[in-house]
């Protein structure tokens, strides 16, 4: 079996204008993040990174073709990520690849798009405790970490989450003043498989805690839509008996010549 190719995006923008992100982060978060993966999967994976200020932010036609699983952290920069680069993602999404995004990522237009909701949320940034508590113990996500992961420090995320019912809740969280958040969740869109996990901020180390790194690396594998060839969702009509040969779709109106 050839290894998953992975994709870890970073917005990279905390890196570069905050010292002690840049201290605490040397490689980027992306970096971290890639790290964390190579880690777990080993021979399993080959993984690579891109950033915002990529051309085309990383995220051509050609790379994403020869992407199997999309991770994405992004904070600062939402609104100025390109809305065809958006729209390039969205399509390979739908049409197979697999999509992880991470912590502030809730609020990327990418995943605001497959969701259809706001994806807003309550939070606190302060020095709080986080209990990430397994809620699906047999789940393929949940395999190889403690129930619960426990985070000294980290960001408050708490509900209510402006989410779409997740198709499978893997995980929630608590928090030092008692916020609770769903902070694991899967969905399916067209052909594609995506996984939300809130834990990580720029303001604490969390991307190198050993149990936040196998849950992403879990993540990511289970994100791997196995299909033949990445296609895109398509309206087909099928005559009587004929099971396999569709045909494209002429309008609802029909005109004889």
């Amino acid at each position: 079996m050839s290894a998953l190719r992975v994709l870890v995006w970073g917005e990279n923008r905390h890196e570069q204008v905050e010292p002690p992100v840049a201290q605490r982060y040397p490689t980027g978060m992306h970096g971290a993040i890639a790290d964390g993966i190579r880690e777990n999967l080993v021979d399993g994976a080959r993984v690579r990174t891109a950033v915002f200020d990529d051309p085309q932010h990383g995220l051509t036609e050609e790379v994403l073709a020869d992407t199997d699983v999309l991770t994405w952290w992004g904070h600062a920069a939402h609104s100025e990520v390109d809305d065809e680069v958006v729209d390039r993602v969205h399509r390979h999404v739908l049409a197979g690849m697999g999509l992880v995004v991470l912590h502030s990522g809730h609020w990327s237009k990418i995943f605001g798009r497959l969701m259809g909701t706001s994806c807003t949320l309550r939070w606190r940034s302060e020095h709080d405790r986080e209990l990430v508590w397994t809620v699906d113990p047999t789940h393929p996500i949940a395999q190889g970490v403690p129930n619960p992961i426990i985070i000294e420090e980290q960001e408050m995320y708490g509900e209510f989450f402006d989410i779409p019912v997740p198709d499978e809740l893997v995980f929630i969280s608590g928090f030092t003043g008692g916020e609770v958040f769903r902070s694991g969740c899967t969905w399916k869109r067209g052909f594609g498989k995506i996984f939300y996990f809130s834990p990580g901020d720029q303001d604490f180390p969390v991307y190198f805690h050993p149990d936040v790194r196998r849950v992403i690396s879990n993540g990511v594998q289970w994100a791997h839509t196995v299909r033949p060839e990445r296609s895109d969702p398509t309206l087909l009509r099928y005559d009587i008996n004929d099971f396999y040969s569709g045909h494209d779709y002429r309008g609802a109106i029909q005109v004889d010549a």
